[in-house]
């Protein structure tokens, strides 16, 4: 099984620092996996993030993954893809890719997280478990039974897929989230939008690891 992190950061589309600046400040602050989701560049631009975000990367021994672009495969030392489509075929994907990247996908119900696992994926980030400004969608928002539920259900048809809460995390949610069984979080926000990056990661990471 592929080494997955219990706590994903991912950057973001913000006004006051870059997707550069935003991973050069998370590996400071001991992030060990960061996505890079920048849904707004061309490739040319993508590209010349993401082989930055790269050389920083392997500098701390950070995993990268990239939001979607699964094209930009083999262009980039890439890690790994997140693909946020509930309908992507993941069996596809996989023989494209291969199997040592790191394959992940979205889900907001538990069919489509036991589709997903199924199919390969080697993680899955449900949610959203709240409202989120990074990433609006009008999927219904899950509680935290649906995240115990999810557990259960994976466990009793035995498969192994490890679950990430994702959506409008605050750290204040994360004890209870932890509780239900779950793998682990995936946060934005909450990290983004901070006086501090650094305390902000850290209080995150203290709080999902056991």
């Amino acid at each position: 099984m592929k080494y997955i992190e219990k706590l994903h950061y991912i950057t973001h589309d913000i006004p006051n620092l870059t997707h550069l600046e935003q991973a050069q400040k998370a590996c400071e602050a001991g992030a060990k996996w960061i996505q890079y989701r920048c849904l707004s560049k061309a490739d040319d631009a993508l590209l010349a993030d993401i082989n930055s975000i790269a050389e920083i990367c392997d500098d701390w021994g950070t995993t990268l993954i990239v939001t979607n672009h699964i094209h930009l495969n083999g262009k980039a030392d890439i890690q790994g893809f997140h693909i946020e489509d509930f309908d992507a075929d993941f069996i596809a994907l996989r023989k494209k890719v291969g199997d040592d990247i790191t394959l992940g996908g979205s889900a907001n119900t538990i069919e489509n997280i036991i589709r997903l696992a199924n199919e390969g994926a080697d993680y899955v980030g449900f949610g959203p478990f709240s409202t989120t400004e990074t990433k609006p969608n009008d999927y219904p928002l899950l509680g935290l039974e649906d995240y115990q539920n999810a557990v259960k259900k994976l466990k009793g048809l035995n498969l192994n897929l490890p679950i990430l809460a994702v959506g409008g995390i605050k750290i204040y949610d994360v004890e209870a989230l932890m509780q239900t069984g779950i793998y682990g979080i995936a946060v934005s926000g909450a990290i983004n939008f901070t006086d501090d990056l650094n305390e902000a990661y850290n209080d995150f990471y203290n709080a999902v690891k056991p």
